[in-house]
């Protein structure tokens, strides 16, 4: 029952075309909240839309802080799907 379960959820995100996020946690090298942006310690580039999910507060994000994210590749783009600043 189980790999049926599995194999239909693979197939699924194939067709939908839905992808898994990826998730990265460190601090934030730099910021540009008008450009809805920000940079981790290690180059990743990081944009956000409206719809953003933040567990604590996005005003409260500047370089040095610590993150969690999870985003997924949009348009050749890491686009955030969450933020969480008080892990």
């Amino acid at each position: 029952m189980k790999k049926i379960l599995a194999l239909t959820l693979v197939a699924f995100f194939a067709v939908t075309g839905v992808a898994a996020a990826t998730e990265i946690e460190g601090k934030v090298q730099s910021i540009d909240k008008e450009k809805q942006e920000l940079v981790m310690e290690g180059g990743t580039t990081i944009t956000w839309t409206a719809d953003i999910f933040v567990v604590g507060s996005l005003d409260s994000i500047k370089e040095g802080t610590k993150v969690k994210a999870s985003y997924v590749e949009k348009d050749g783009k890491n686009v955030a799907k969450t933020f969480e600043t008080s892990y």
